[in-house]
């Protein structure tokens, strides 16, 4: 059965009605949804008091990027998942298992942070060991990207991973997407390529009908006979279940799959918008709360108390991390080029 999902005015998404996941999973996914968008708060926080100088998150994208976290294969090298994301995917990030103390490092730009050492944005993520490729400031070039190891995992090699990536919908008007579409299509020669598109009817200050000349952004893939799917992103539901029949298409047939998740976006485009609350969106993590607590998992209190707790950690954690060492000048060269030939396994 469909059903049409209301996400702001004059916009709705056909979703197909889905079944309540089991108790903990529930748990587990709010307890992620909590923490991203308390961390993402608090990133907020530390720009504002001059602990940083650029935010940009996803503050309104947790219900899907977490669930995205969780069903992906960790781990390195061709048979576990390729993940080329974008600066709004912290949700991602935590439920994979990264800690959000690190997230405050990078927006300090310490030293001590594990994804460039304090030399790139907040939010631009890089974990080799998850196959997690470098986050790029430049929009939409992750999807040319990913076209390299999804060739390395395409049918015939017997990889038994798949290639993630994630962008906005204003990017998709750049020619990278165009790209990933033509030549994860070929026939014959088809990839294994989940692309996805969480969609908030925004660029950074360009509406989305001013932009584009379709309704959807996941029309296009029918163009080029990949299967497409258009999902309620706000509900952390709906996109687990999505996203497991994609997972499952593309892990299975070798071939691309097109997904659109229509998302809010609670905080502008980022500290170069102010990064205040915008009126009028649909607050996903507010509207799984009143679920949880309609199906008596949570009380109030208890989401209170939760949430109370994580903003006090993450206090805490970032006075501490005021105090951190910052780079070096002598190292201002680290981190920029690789002196090894990481791909060819040299040591």
């Amino acid at each position: 059965m469909t059903s049409i999902t209301p996400l702001r005015s004059g916009q709705t998404v056909a979703s197909k009605a889905t079944p309540h996941l089991p108790a903990e999973k529930c748990l587990q996914i709010y307890d992620l949804m909590l923490r991203s968008r308390v961390l993402e708060e608090r990133l907020i926080t530390m720009y504002k008091q001059g602990d940083g100088y650029f935010w940009i998150g996803g503050p309104g994208e947790e219900a899907f990027n977490v669930p995205l976290g969780l069903l992906v294969n960790k781990g390195q090298g061709v048979d576990h998942d390729y993940l080329h994301l974008h600066y709004r995917s912290s949700g991602t990030l935590l439920a994979m298992g990264g800690d959000p103390v690190d997230s405050l490092r990078q927006m300090k730009n310490t030293a001590t942070d594990p994804y460039s050492r304090g030399r790139n944005f907040a939010g631009h993520y890089s974990v080799r060991k998850w196959n997690l490729v470098p986050v790029t400031s430049p929009i939409e070039v992750q999807f040319s990207i990913a076209i390299g190891t999804a060739r390395a995992q395409r049918k015939g090699t017997g990889a038994k991973g798949i290639t993630i990536v994630q962008g906005g919908d204003a990017g998709t008007a750049e020619g990278d997407f165009a790209t990933a579409l033509v030549w994860s299509s070929r026939k014959g020669n088809e990839l294994p390529l989940l692309m996805i598109v969480t969609n908030n009817r925004y660029g950074i200050s360009t509406s989305y009908e001013g932009q584009h000349g379709y309704e959807q952004i996941s029309e296009r893939g029918k163009a080029f006979g990949m299967p497409t799917e258009v999902i309620d992103g706000n509900d952390p539901e709906a996109s687990y279940a999505a996203l497991e029949r994609a997972l499952h298409y593309v892990r299975t047939e070798r071939k691309p799959f097109l997904l659109e998740a229509m998302v809010s976006r609670l905080r502008g485009h980022s500290s170069a918008s102010g990064a205040n609350l915008v009126k009028g969106e649909v607050d996903c993590l507010e509207a799984f709360e009143q679920k949880l607590e309609a199906r008596s998992l949570l009380t109030r209190s208890q989401m209170d108390q939760l949430r109370a707790n994580y903003t006090q950690e993450l206090g805490e954690a970032a006075a501490k991390v005021r105090h951190e060492p910052q780079p070096s000048p002598s190292s201002i060269h680290d981190y920029v080029f690789a002196d090894k030939n990481y791909v060819g396994e040299e040591s």
